[in-house]
């Protein structure tokens, strides 16, 4: 079974083009000025059009405000909210209030200890990013091209519905697939020639392992 692919941090139609044509599931914009993927919403919302009905259009904020929020919600009309920043439980109820959207919480893990922080969330956030912990030094929480030890997540409870997310590329993909339940994918430096510069090529060459993986025994 081919698992759902996010391209995120995607910032010209010919990237978001290309993702959804190799069959990107979910495309994801992102609205954190520290990041070299930002992106305008308005920009977003014009770029969200081309992929409306094909992918999933996921917004991806950090600790956002409720005026910003509102901003991102009225020019992009995403399908999905991710919340990438320290947003507690009480934070994610009050959003999928205001906005009747299916939210997204990603949650940093770095070892075993870290998948507790899963727990507040459960049966409120509607699906759960498991990303790397960004390196010590670094503004991003997300798009920073590590992993972790994938092996750790031998123990999640297996109701528990993720994409994956941290250093995936063409290389370690067929791995994490096969070491991990994720339901999805996502990945953003890994299809990137430079911070924020998606690449063409490396985005054709991660669909061609995902779609040579599907086929196999395992993607059966």
């Amino acid at each position: 079974m081919k698992p759902d692919i996010k391209i995120c941090g995607l910032k010209t139609p010919e990237a978001l083009e290309r993702a959804v044509r190799r069959g990107a599931s979910h495309v994801g914009f992102i609205f954190f000025e520290k990041s070299p993927r930002n992106i305008e919403p308005d920009i977003a919302g014009r770029l969200a059009e081309a992929a409306r009905g094909a992918a999933k259009v996921v917004a991806v904020t950090v600790d956002a405000d409720n005026d910003y929020l509102d901003e991102i919600v009225d020019l992009v009309k995403p399908d999905i909210l991710q919340l990438h920043g320290s947003e507690s439980p009480e934070r994610l109820l009050n959003i999928k209030a205001l906005y009747g959207l299916p939210v997204m919480k990603a949650i940093s893990i770095r070892d075993a200890a870290d998948l507790a922080k899963i727990d507040p969330y459960i049966g409120i956030a509607d699906r759960f990013l498991l990303d790397a912990k960004a390196p010590a030094g670094s503004d991003l929480p997300g798009g920073n091209g590590v992993s972790f030890d994938w092996t750790i997540l031998r123990s999640l409870d297996e109701s528990i519905d993720y994409m994956l997310s941290g250093g995936l590329n063409k290389d370690n993909v067929a791995e994490a697939l096969a070491e991990t339940k994720a339901s999805g994918l996502d990945l953003s430096s890994g299809v990137e020639s430079a911070p924020g510069v998606k690449d063409l090529s490396m985005i054709d060459a991660f669909f061609d392992v995902v779609n040579d993986w599907s086929k196999g025994p395992k993607g059966a």
